[in-house]
């Protein structure tokens, strides 16, 4: 609810077709740009409101969410907050690196003196200007995303998170960043459930209020949730997450032969704003990396 005196839409009609003409900039979408070109045409951008994320175990949501979320805050210039509540602060710097670098993540977990071994360099005595292509590549990859990477913050919880925890991060990466625009991931949301309660149970309750904290900040949220059992057609998540206003699902193309990626279709069966589809995609979860095909 506005504060201050009420007003007809009548009345703020002239204001706010006033705001859109003041929008010199000619834009495809309507909202921010999330990097993949497809997904943004379907959803118009990425806008306030709740998106769901849903996918089965080592499905790639956790990859996905975390390329979005970067791939918006460089596009935008936007600042970013991606809540873990699975996973540690440094299996994410992993996985972005070996994305942004090219070198899988097993060799990155191995440090310096693989990759230097592995280029075929020795470990000792290396002059700077002999350091293994390997290791030079995954630091100059480090050294290009700084700029963007300075307006991200990634903040680890667990089973103990609560929303007002949540909230009041959020609040802190605006006043540190400065802006109120902001984009938010919840990665593994059902763990802000009731761990008593089953997950059917619990996802209803966790859409609302996600999506109520989405719309009470004015800001877009993203959220992955897990795919558990046999799974149905990826249509029935549409009426399961009713709070939502995108509901996302990926499940593994197995029409595609299996190579170094794996192929993926990511079906839209919600959209607030746009048309239902699927996109398909290649995951390289070496790389931790999506790409539209």
């Amino acid at each position: 609810m506005g504060d201050g005196k009420l007003k007809s839409e009548a009345a703020e009609l002239d204001a706010f077709i006033a705001a859109l003409e003041s929008a010199r900039e000619v834009k495809n979408i309507a909202a921010w740009r999330s990097g993949f070109t497809a997904l943004d045409a379907s959803l118009n951008g990425l806008a306030r409101g709740l998106y769901l994320v849903v996918g089965a175990p080592a499905a790639g949501k956790t990859a996905f969410v975390k390329q979005l979320c970067d791939q918006a805050a460089r596009l935008n210039s936007v600042p970013a907050v991606f809540f873990t509540l699975g996973e540690r602060k440094k299996d994410l710097s992993l996985r972005t690196l070996a994305r942004l670098s090219g070198l899988e993540t097993h060799e990155i977990r191995r440090g310096a003196g693989y990759l230097l071994h592995a280029y075929g360099v020795s470990k000792q005595n290396v002059a700077q200007e002999e350091m293994a292509p390997g290791w030079e590549k995954l630091k100059a990859a480090a050294a290009g995303a700084k700029s963007w990477l300075d307006r991200l913050y990634v903040i680890e919880g667990d089973a103990r998170t609560t929303l007002e925890d949540i909230e009041r991060n959020i609040s802190a990466a605006r006043e540190a960043a400065n802006t109120q625009s902001l984009l938010v991931v919840i990665d593994d949301a059902q763990r802000l459930g009731a761990a008593a309660t089953a997950l059917d149970e619990r996802l209803p309750l966790v859409v609302e209020r996600l999506s109520e904290l989405a719309l009470r900040l004015d800001l877009p949220l993203l959220a992955t949730w897990p795919e558990l059992g046999s799974a149905g057609a990826p249509e029935h998540w549409a009426e399961r997450a009713v709070g939502a206003d995108a509901v996302l699902v990926l499940r593994e193309d197995k029409t595609i032969p299996e190579t170094v990626a794996r192929g993926v279709t990511l079906h839209i069966v919600k959209n607030r704003v746009g048309d239902k589809t699927k996109i398909a995609f290649d995951f390289t979860p070496g790389l931790a990396k999506f790409s539209e095909r």
